[in-house]
């Protein structure tokens, strides 16, 4: 099993309802071969880098492409761009079609509104493995 350090997941959109609809969906963890996750929700780009700026630990970004005023592909692409060995990004878009700038923003993984439980449960799962069996 992985190590029993809780893993933290920032959480970014501007919709409280979008971030309710994510947590109800990931519960307090994704796969009994992980430890339990603690979400910390922000509202705005500045404040999750300021979470960053302050040392804050992250192990998954989720990040909402649909915020305004600044949309999480946006976001996603600063933070492949700038912070050092980046954790995996899993962008939510509102449309197929904007798939392409999911792939342009370097996110790892994308999922679409309406957000769907089980997909996105199962993404976060799949993106918190790979990254626990990194850091070993």
């Amino acid at each position: 099993m992985a190590s029993e350090k809780n893993l933290k997941i920032a959480l970014y959109s501007d919709d409280s309802s979008v971030r309710s609809s994510v947590m109800t969906a990931l519960g307090r963890r994704v796969s009994a071969e992980l430890p339990e996750h603690q979400i910390i929700e922000f509202a705005t780009g500045p404040a999750l880098r300021l979470y960053l700026d302050s040392k804050g630990a992250v192990d998954l970004f989720i990040l909402d492409g649909e915020a305004v005023p600044e949309g999480g592909l946006g976001l996603a692409r600063q933070l492949k761009d700038e912070v050092f060995n980046c954790p995996p990004v899993l962008v939510i878009t509102g449309r197929v079609q904007d798939n392409w700038l999911a792939s342009w923003s370097k996110a790892e993984d994308v999922v679409m509104h309406p957000i769907d439980p089980f997909t996105l449960a199962s993404k976060v799962a799949s993106l918190l493995t790979s990254r626990t069996v990194v850091n070993r």
